[in-house]
């Protein structure tokens, strides 16, 4: 009877499929679809999409807390695919660790003050917070739409009172602490955006980073942050970090810190007996400070416009003594220093092929006719005298901190209205005072509309301007430069742990479970800016106790830029959109003109025309597809090509695993659910002697099939081939999603799967465990990736084989439950392990062992098992053996790779 309806049915599908083109989500309608189409997916997502979000909720176990971050966005509007790309990554990484059983913090927030706000609401005459707030809730929108399970009970945004209120609690301890003041300096100028910019922001060229505009020099009073005072401890944290990850972004940033082999010191700056400034100083011989004979200045830039620079004078911060203070640019400078403390025992210095032509302190005195001598010291009485003297100086407060010539401190000073306030208020008779904590947050006012750059709406707020001072009484007006937004961004991975305590940053019994963050995703553009600024404020914290540890990420994954073509005209370098251009051959032309066009790929911008909508992409595709096409073909790290040329590899991918699984219902025995039973869609039913005859036919070829049980090979296949297939895919699986985060190459393993099971005759699907055990383990793996497809193919799953399954519980899966709630799959252990030997990279051999720990094998040991291979013995016999690495291959195999010394090999 069974068989009767199956085949029954199987008509009736088919002709009402092409009668009416009904399309059926089988977890709403019980009625599955041989066809995967486009339309039937959208239709998926539509019925999980409200499912298939889990997030893992309170955190109560250090060992088995999982903190997912992913870097926030600036809400400039609308998601590009930059976003998609890092939120897809960081999401299917969430999801992988909640199937381990990790209880994963996945939050989301919004780096939410900024020039693009302010500019807007000039322009457009929009307020900034509106705008802000306009462009969050259709952001946030959009992320929902993309199936991210991020913890949106932690969201916060950083133009929150209840968020800056912490960033001016964080200053305001810096500048207790002394890492934060205030000065004179010469500032980056940026003439569109009407601002300052830390020397960060400035490129190689000498342009803003943000406009594109060349910077001016002017001298401003600014706040900065002293981050050289932490060079030592972010050089060294370096070391904490998993060296996998971070290798590029460890000799970025130790480029940019430098090396700590010197102390930067303070000196007054004295004009007619008064202190008109002060200079922070670096040398690496605090030893000698006393011998100081002048002070030298690359550019007259670093002192006040109205210095007379002949009766300028430098005080020595070790006896008193006034310096002559030199600008020149004769002398060779510090690396990365635009000042230099004259002592002149650097005589033997050995300078760079390119600075040849530049003067040593020793040379320069001379020049100047100025005493060359100096305090000879041994090495130990340089080192004791030198401590000596940093104690006592770092004591006075003036300057004693290790640091490196070339790290400046973090400038921090904006001109801008949409920032978080600077808490501080000067006074006639108390100067420059900190807001106390208790008065915080410093909110920014309301205003009714903007009129001009280059001017601080916040001057024009005269009701909030003026204040009194909390120290005298007296009259005072409030700050009115706001933070750069780098300050907001350097903290934020803390707030979401408790994004509503309004006692403090957050409660130290949650920093202490759920810090340091376990995987941090972002571009790579960020790798020195932000992650510099994160680690310092992280160092700070945990130096005053408010975190655990002080370095903030543990493992990192920077994403590559998402590309589209473009177009320009070799002549002029005008971008035209893709319809302006025409191919002859292999060479791109304009097609109105037939001038030559460069064909290349660059970062996806609307003045290229090479950006594509995400929205587009969803909408076509649906979010599943977009989410795998974002993942395919390219690792995270590595820059995505976007085009259209790679979307059929994925969704044909998706059809071949659609019809793995309707393969196997056809052949299972359970038939519930596998029926498009419509009485408008049954025509008359003619010729029952027929179909008769056809129930019979097929319920001898069910009976005999269901004896292929006992047989355990049909061809070449087998259940222990599908065991294999099964196995090599997981092992390959788990060691990327663990190890290298190549998702990309995890898409190429279920791939290559698909196709494997595809190969599998029905008899062995109809009777075989391992089989079903392979399928439940490819829908399983597919559910981060792709949770709607991987839901509803579950679904079918599930209901194909819940009475007659042959998994049995010693695989853990429970068909009760849903896709998300089942074990992640992992491989078997193999009883015998491949070894592979390499000498000087080329492949000389191999041999099987049993399982061992690779790293117990030794040149000996490895040896001996290879002893008849000739091609090793040809190689190693008369070799000298200089190093050698052990690395596991993903398959489960072991490479031996030996170096030797080519020299001595015969």
């Amino acid at each position: 009877i069974k068989c009767e309806m199956l085949t029954f049915l199987t008509v009736l599908r088919k002709k009402s499929f092409y009668v009416k083109q009904l399309r059926y989500v089988y977890a709403q309608q019980g009625q599955w679809e041989d066809k995967l189409t486009a339309e039937l997916k959208l239709q998926i997502e539509e019925a999980w999409k409200d499912k298939c979000h889990q997030t893992s909720g309170k955190i109560n176990s250090k060992e088995k807390k999982m903190y997912v971050l992913s870097m926030f966005p600036y809400p400039s509007g609308k998601l590009h695919l930059g976003h998609v790309r890092v939120y897809t990554i960081s999401d299917v990484m969430a999801r992988f660790y909640r199937m381990q059983g990790k209880q994963v913090i996945h939050p989301m927030g919004w780096d939410a003050f900024g020039l693009p706000a302010e500019n807007a609401a000039i322009e457009k005459g929009i307020l900034p917070k509106e705008w802000t707030t306009a462009n969050i809730e259709y952001m946030r929108a959009q992320l929902k739409k993309m199936a991210c399970t991020f913890d949106w009970d932690r969201e916060i945004a950083t133009c929150d009172p209840s968020y800056y209120k912490w960033t001016q609690f964080i200053f305001i301890k810096l500048l207790e602490s002394g890492f934060a003041y205030r000065k004179e300096a010469p500032v980056n100028w940026d003439p569109i955006d009407q601002t300052v910019l830390a020397d960060e922001q400035v490129d190689e060229n000498g342009c803003s980073w943000r406009s594109g505009a060349k910077v001016e020099k002017r001298r401003l009073n600014q706040w900065f942050i002293r981050t050289s005072a932490f060079a030592p401890q972010l050089f060294d944290g370096l070391s904490e970090v998993n060296k996998d990850d971070w290798k590029d972004i460890i000799k970025m940033q130790k480029n940019w810190i430098g090396k700590c082999n010197g102390h930067s010191f303070t000196y007054d700056l004295i004009l007619d007996g008064k202190i008109i400034d002060k200079l922070q100083i670096w040398t690496d011989r605090a030893e000698l400070l006393a011998d100081a004979k002048f002070v030298g200045i690359r550019s007259a830039e670093f002192l006040s416009s109205d210095c007379d620079l002949t009766n300028l004078r430098a005080k020595n911060p070790v006896n008193g003594e006034l310096l002559p203070v030199f600008v020149t640019e004769k002398i060779l400078y510090p690396v990365g220093s635009d000042m230099i403390v004259g002592i002149p025992s650097d005589q033997n210095i050995k300078k760079p092929e390119s600075c040849r032509h530049l003067l040593s302190v020793y040379e320069f005195c001379q020049e100047m006719n100025i005493s060359t001598s100096y305090e000879l010291l041994s090495k130990e009485e340089a080192m004791a005298k030198k401590k000596v003297i940093v104690q006592k100086l770092l004591s006075e407060g003036r300057g004693g901190y290790l640091t490196s010539s070339r790290l400046r401190d973090w400038l921090i000073s904006r001109q801008r209205y949409w920032g978080t306030p600077i808490p501080a208020i000067h006074c006639n008779q108390c100067g420059v005072l900190p807001v106390p904590a208790e008065h915080l947050p410093v909110v920014l006012p309301y205003l009714s509309g903007f009129s001009k750059k280059g001017h601080s709406a916040l001057k024009d707020c005269t009701e909030w301007l003026n204040t009194q001072c909390h120290n005298c009484g007296g009259p005072a007006v409030r700050e009115t430069d706001t933070m750069d937004t780098f300050v907001d961004s350097s903290w934020y991975f803390i707030r979401y742990l408790d994004p509503k305590n309004s006692r403090e940053i957050a409660d130290k019994t949650l920093t202490d479970l759920s810090l340091p963050v376990d995987l941090y995703i972002g571009g790579k553009e960020h790798a020195t800016l932000h992650l510099f600024y994160a680690r310092f404020i992280c160092h700070f914290l945990h130096s005053i106790g408010l975190v655990p540890a002080r370095e903030p990420f543990t493992r990192l994954l920077t994403q590559g830029m998402v590309k589209g073509k473009t177009y320009r005209l070799q002549e002029t370098g005008k971008y035209l959109t893709p319809d302006e251009v025409v191919f002859d051959g292999e060479d791109a032309v304009e097609k109105d003109t037939g001038e030559p066009v460069i064909a290349t790929w660059e970062k996806m911008s609307k003045s290229k025309f090479n950006g594509v909508e995400p929205e587009e992409i969803f909408d076509k595709y649906g979010i599943d597809t977009s989410r795998l096409l974002i993942l395919a073909n390219v690792p995270p790290r590595g820059d995505r090509n976007w085009s259209d040329e790679t979307i059929p590899g994925v969704t044909n991918w998706q059809n071949r695993i659609w019809t793995v699984l309707t393969s196997f219902r056809k052949v299972s025995f359970y038939p519930r659910g596998d029926r498009n039973w419509s009485d408008e869609t049954i025509p008359g039913v003619t010729n029952w002697q027929n179909r008769i005859w056809t129930v019979l036919t097929s319920f001898r070829k069910a009976k005999f099939e269901s004896d292929v049980q006992t047989i355990s090979k049909e061809g070449n296949m087998s259940s222990e081939v599908i065991t294999k297939f099964r196995d090599v895919a997981v092992k390959g699986v788990n060691y990327h999603m663990n190890s290298t985060y190549f998702l990309s190459s995890v898409i190429s393993i279920l791939q290559g799967f698909t196709n494997d099971l595809l190969k599998v005759p029905d008899s062995l699907k109809r009777s075989s465990p391992e089989y079903e055990n392979a399928l439940a383990s490819l829908i399983i793996i597919l559910y981060p990736f792709a949770p709607h497809f991987s839901a509803e193919l579950w679904s079918g799953f599930t209901t194909a084989v819940k009475e007659q399954s042959k998994i049995t519980n010693s695989k853990g899966i429970d068909l009760e439950k849903q896709v998300w709630e089942q074990p992640w799959p992992q491989e078997k252990s193999f009883d015998r392990c491949y070894v592979g030997i390499q000498i000087d990279g080329v492949k000389k051999g191999h041999f099987h062992i049993g399982c061992v720990d690779p790293s117990s094998l030794t040149p000996d040991f490895v040896f001996a098992k290879a002893d008849k291979d000739k091609r090793v013995l040809k190689f190693w016999k008369n070799a000298k053996i200089v190093s050698y690495e052990i690395s596991e291959t993903f398959s489960g195999g072991i490479t031996f790779a030996i170096n030797t010394d080519k020299s001595e090999n015969t």
